[in-house]
């Protein structure tokens, strides 16, 4: 995806913010829905209560763990009747199949933005936060898990290493998001 690409105000917005746990999702995410004015959910609240035990005890999430959740945001992302003018996941998609598993369950014009920093910034960031269920100790298994979108069209970048208004702009520009006036730019 080229950055400054744009969203006709007729088309339905369906995007996942993406990245590593502490990388900035939630905030991010909730940000890019107020501009675009659609509502945002958080994927973490789509975990089954096993999958956030097991990360409650610092057990890493296998690919059977995380098939049921992809499948539940997927459902999410292609509720056209709740979310008629679209929806932003924060959801880590770490994977390249996890990504084309939610393309698969969302339909089609599903898009990302994925948050990127070093693993010493977000484990500082992680350090000063409280998660209610994933601990620190995890995030080496999420980096070793990641699988970077090389060839995925579908997906901008966006450094997190500003201001979280910085990064707000950039990944609102690059999506076609009109700042500042509630809504999508064509």
């Amino acid at each position: 995806m080229e950055s400054g690409s744009e969203v006709s105000p007729a088309s339905r917005l369906v995007l996942v913010v993406m990245g590593v746990s502490g990388s900035g999702k939630t905030h991010i995410g909730g940000a890019l829905a107020a501009i675009a004015g659609v509502p945002f959910v958080d994927g973490d609240d789509l975990h089954a209560p096993e999958a956030v035990a097991k990360m409650g005890k610092g057990i890493p999430l296998n690919d059977a763990d995380r098939a049921p959740w992809l499948d539940r945001i997927g459902a999410v992302l292609a509720d056209k009747a709740t979310y008629p003018k679209g929806v932003v996941v924060a959801c880590s998609a770490l994977r390249r199949a996890y990504r084309d598993r939610l393309r698969h369950g969302s339909g089609q014009g599903l898009r990302f933005v994925l948050l990127s920093g070093d693993i010493d910034l977000i484990r500082a960031r992680m350090s000063s936060r409280r998660h209610r269920y994933m601990p620190a100790n995890l995030l080496e298994s999420q980096f070793a898990t990641f699988e970077p979108p090389f060839g995925e069209n579908d997906v901008v970048t966006t450094p997190i290493d500003g201001t979280v208004d910085q990064v707000v702009e950039t990944a609102a520009e690059a999506l076609g998001l009109a700042i500042g006036r509630g809504g999508r730019n064509n």
